[in-house]
């Protein structure tokens, strides 16, 4: 790609662990070119933040309304902006943009209501500017490999499905250390949304079971639990699936499991056969079928198909992981910008408005459901 994709970043200033991430996607595939940001909530940290990153303080701009106005005026203006703003700030930002014809890279989850979701899912119908939600676990090629395996039919009709997301780093009250800004803001409702660990980490569980089977999610019957004394939000969820085809399922996911870094697993149980696969090893994923011997599917193997293949960087006994999973969503997107000739081939595996509207339905009807005694509760309720 000669000319690259001219990027612009709202958020990911000083302390922000995501906004580095999606930074360093960006430049992994030599794509994009990172030229304009709003990377704070206040001017002054945000030209901090400039310098510390050595972006021009002439494109450093004191608020996302100002930036959107100059950079769509431009002839060297951004094509495309993140969004990796706490939750509260991912609405307006991604509007405003969208307006201007820009394109919008949001993270997860789309929002931090779903009233704003809604606002959002509406502006990117009404604009022709394009829109991607990074859940980023679905540019793993395993991944991609086990969803072509569900498609071909190879573990025959899909039954039931098991996620499980258990991390440990909030297990004791982080957010009043004054040291942890990931802390903080997941844990205020204010800047989070109504839900912590369930929009979190739940939103990315959900997402992965429902992007490798193609089933989608129907009702809910979740149990919340805060645990560590004084949060305002949950850090502990067991969930019950009822989805599409009569699929049953379950999702469990806590914050405060000490031990735990980032186990996020996921088994798929059908007719024929069944497929496992774990974040903390994601170069390897297990598939089992009736009358065979257990087989071992790895990132680079010839056992994988072309197209899974095609999204791996590295050679065999390398690994690839968390950033280059990151990296594929992004190189993705930018062949959608650029009109590519695989477009509609790619467009079927992004994440996109849709799914980012789903998610927040599922987050609302879990906090729902909990508050109900664990009431089913359909996500179209």
């Amino acid at each position: 790609m000669v000319n690259k994709i001219k990027l612009g970043m709202v958020g990911g200033g000083t302390g922000a662990f995501i906004g580095a991430v999606h930074r360093i996607a960006a430049r992994m595939d030599d794509k994009y070119e990172f030229i304009a940001g709003c990377l704070s909530s206040t001017p002054e940290k945000s030209i901090i933040s400039a310098n510390e990153i050595n972006l021009d303080l002439n494109r450093c701009y004191p608020d996302f309304k100002t930036m959107a106005e100059e950079e769509a005026k431009r002839e060297d203006g951004i094509e495309v902006v993140s969004i990796v703003t706490p939750n509260h700030m991912h609405a307006d930002p991604a509007i405003t943009f969208l307006k201007k014809g820009i394109h919008v890279i949001c993270d997860k989850p789309m929002t931090s209501t779903l009233d704003d979701a809604l606002s959002l899912y509406r502006s990117v119908k009404e604009n022709k500017a394009l829109f991607l939600i990074t859940h980023n676990y679905t540019g793993y090629p395993l991944v991609r490999e086990m969803k072509s395996i569900v498609k071909s039919g190879e573990l025959g009709k899909i039954r039931s499905v098991r996620g499980s997301y258990l991390q440990g780093w909030l297990g004791s009250k982080e957010e009043d250390t004054g040291s942890n800004k990931q802390a903080e803001w997941r844990t205020d409702p204010k800047r989070s949304g109504i839900a912590g660990g369930v929009g979190d980490i739940g939103s990315h569980t959900l997402h992965l079971i429902e992007f490798i089977t193609g089933i989608k999610l129907l009702s809910v019957a979740a149990d919340l639990t805060t645990f560590v004394k004084g949060r305002k939000l949950d850090d502990d969820a067991s969930i019950l699936l009822r989805m599409e085809n009569g699929v049953k399922g379950s999702i469990s996911i806590s914050q405060i499991a000490i031990g735990e870094e980032n186990n996020l697993s996921i088994s798929i149980y059908g007719e024929k056969g069944s497929l496992k696969w774990s974040q903390e090893n994601p170069n390897q994923a297990e598939l089992h079928k009736v009358g065979h011997h257990k087989q071992i599917l790895t990132r680079a193997s010839f056992s994988i198909s072309k197209d899974s293949f095609a999204n791996v960087r590295i050679p065999p006994g390398h690994p690839e992981g968390y950033l280059e999973a990151f990296a594929q969503l992004y190189s993705d997107f930018a062949e959608l910008i650029r009109n590519s000739k695989n477009k509609d081939k790619i467009k079927k595996i992004l994440p996109n408005e849709e799914d980012g509207l789903h998610i927040m339905k599922f987050i609302n009807s879990c906090v729902n459901s909990s508050n109900q005694n664990s009431r089913w509760i359909n996500l179209n309720s």
